[in-house]
């Protein structure tokens, strides 16, 4: 039997040692899917319920497993559906293959039915490789060159292959002009900057007495030498949501997030330090760091085109974070004198804690949302992979979460989408079965396309060694965040046709895929509710009644955003009177007599 060229790209997949493509089928892929039954579902065709959640699938499974992820569509819509997930993975620098349909060349330029012009509207997104394949020849090369180009730019690629192209025998380029052969594979490789560079770096490093560090996910390959380096300088480390899982929070250094959803020790230790050094970031919001030319500033990171932005850096190291740190470290002094900067970020750090935890500890109607997040953290496995979705959840997420030794956690960090909680999750559990997952999703995401892809936990609940995977729902009938943000930067109040959505019975409908399917009304239920879901043999959401005016307040809110507040109650906010109440509640927190532990 002949090898068509469908048959041929689920081989070259496979040898690049691709085990999964998540993707939902249509005509303009039929090839391929014929190929697949006749290759015995190898790779395995992992099927959603939308093909947006295809793309947030693969991205998922990529930032877990670090591998290439994959996701495939038809033609038309089917290309278009997976856009967003595609732009996620493109701003947060993941690994991606989008395998797409296109109509048979015969009718192209025809306006012909589902016809639309993808590689135009893939340029954008896959700028870094998109190619529409149109011979048999231009494989293998074509599909190589777009899985090397995502790995190496860390970003989605695209491939476009019109259906009758599909069933085409194959042959691969001869040894002739204009021809383009290709091999498997590439090797590891590792950047680091010049001598000239890391002495200039350290130079900086070594003059600073109050030093801070910013990690991302660029740090996540270093996190012994981000260790090494904070102890050695004296130094606290923040974390942008990317690398929320780089260090542990139980450290006494490590400050936690930053930015409107980080932490006050976080914007405390900014404001205050005399240095920076940013590893494997690029945190946006240039408020949240240093004054200008109040601290001179290092920046390591492993992509030039990413390097030199956001704060005016003395030194742009380009280079792998390992590697960099490792030759740096070396040039730093031991000598550094008193550690009183140390003493007082690690008891800023304290005194927040605490303050979070007297903030979960409010009473609210019916449940706080900060205590539901605040229940669970000790309740987590050591080796859990968390996802958040988008919205007022990230803040209970980001602050309320200890991340420990082994723990991993990711969210949509630049493009901050909704809807990619449930579907991460999903592609967690194919980049890693024997691990527990958890989800933590707003109400408005879960309506979104979360209660869909629980049809997908439940197809595949059995492909997964360790079944669990726990979707936690915030139900609060509010587009809380967006709610927030009405009232602190518009001044307005809300707007209840847009903010206020259905009370969805997501636990029964859990129940009706014959999941676990638990709803907690009362706060003294939080903890079992917890433990029941963690403790399910299979996929559970278990949905927690909480109260939409308990505020996300950022860690030192402006007198703009406080009169903006303001303005909008006395404009008549539907829930005035909650919010008040709450508000004060939550940031009189801040002020109690801290509770340092000795």
């Amino acid at each position: 039997m002949t090898t068509k060229v469908s048959d041929h790209i689920l081989e070259r997949l496979r040898a690049w040692g691709v085990e999964q493509v998540f993707g939902y089928p249509g005509d303009g892929i039929n090839g391929l899917l014929a190929a697949w039954g006749r290759a015995d579902d190898k790779p395995r065709f992992v099927q959603s319920r939308h093909e947006e959640m295809s793309a947030f699938e693969a991205v998922g499974y990529a930032k877990f497993s670090g591998r290439l992820g994959v996701c495939a569509a038809t033609s038309g819509p089917g290309a278009i559906h997976l856009l967003n997930g595609l732009y996620d993975a493109k701003l947060d620098h993941v690994p991606l293959l989008a395998i797409v349909g296109q109509t048979n060349r015969t009718a192209m330029g025809g306006s012909y039915q589902q016809e639309v012009d993808l590689h135009t509207l893939y340029k954008d997104v896959a700028s870094d490789f998109v190619e529409t394949v149109t011979v048999p020849e231009q494989l293998p090369n074509v599909l190589d060159r777009a899985i090397r180009t995502a790995y190496s730019r860390r970003s989605p690629t695209a491939l476009i292959i019109p259906g009758d192209v599909q069933e085409l025998d194959y042959s691969p380029p001869t040894h002739e002009f204009k021809m383009v052969p290709s091999s498997l594979g590439m090797s590891d490789y590792t950047a680091t900057p010049t001598d000239e560079a890391l002495r200039r770096a350290a130079d900086v490093l070594n003059e600073g007495d109050k030093v801070a560090i910013l990690v991302g996910q660029g740090a996540a390959g270093a996190v012994v030498e981000v260790q090494e380096i904070a102890e050695l300088l004296g130094a606290g480390v923040a974390k942008a949501l990317l690398g929320k899982d780089v260090l542990s929070d139980e450290l006494p250094y490590v400050t936690g997030p930053i930015g409107l959803l980080g932490s006050r020790p976080s914007y405390e230790m900014m404001r205050d330090c005399d240095t920076l050094l940013t590893i494997g970031s690029s945190f946006p919001y240039t408020q949240f760091m240093p004054d200008f030319g109040k601290a001179r500033g290092v920046q390591i990171d492993i992509d030039p085109h990413m390097i030199g932005m956001r704060f005016p850096y003395e030194v742009n190291l380009v280079g792998d974070a390992r590697a960099t740190l490792q030759r740096l470290i070396p040039m730093l002094k031991t000598d550094r004198g008193g550690r009183e900067w140390y003493d007082t970020v690690s008891a800023n750090v304290r005194r927040w804690h605490d303050t979070m935890e007297r903030r979960a500890g409010l009473s609210a109607d019916p449940i706080n949302p900060e205590y539901v997040a605040r229940a669970l953290d000790p309740l987590l496995p050591d080796n859990v992979i968390l996802t958040s979705d988008s919205g007022s959840v990230a803040n209970w997420y980001a602050r309320h979460i200890t991340m420990r030794p082994g723990m991993r956690g990711s969210l949509s960090g630049t493009l901050a989408t909704m809807g990619p909680g449930v579907p991460y999750a999903i592609g967690a559990k194919f980049a890693h079965p024997d691990r527990p997952v958890v989800a933590l999703v707003g109400d408005g995401a879960m309506q979104m396309n979360g209660l869909a892809e629980m049809i997908t936990a439940a197809k595949y609940r059995d492909r997964w060694s360790d079944p669990r995977m726990v979707v936690a729902v915030w139900n609060n009938r509010d587009l809380n965040q967006v709610t927030w943000e009405m009232r602190a930067m518009e001044g307005s109040p809300s707007f209840l046709p847009s903010q206020e959505i259905p009370d969805v019975q997501y636990a029964a409908f859990a129940r009706s895929l014959g999941l676990t399917g638990i709803r907690v009304e009362k706060p003294e239920d939080v903890e079992a509710g917890w433990r029941a879901a963690l403790d399910a043999d299979g996929p559970a959401v278990v949905e927690f009644l909480t109260d939409p005016a308990v505020p996300p307040i950022p860690p030192h809110a402006t007198w703009e955003q406080m009169e903006a507040t303001a303005t909008s109650i006395l404009k008549g906010d539907a829930d005035r009177g909650s919010m008040i109440k709450q508000g004060l509640k939550a940031k009189m927190q801040e002020f109690l007599p801290g509770r340092d532990k000795k």
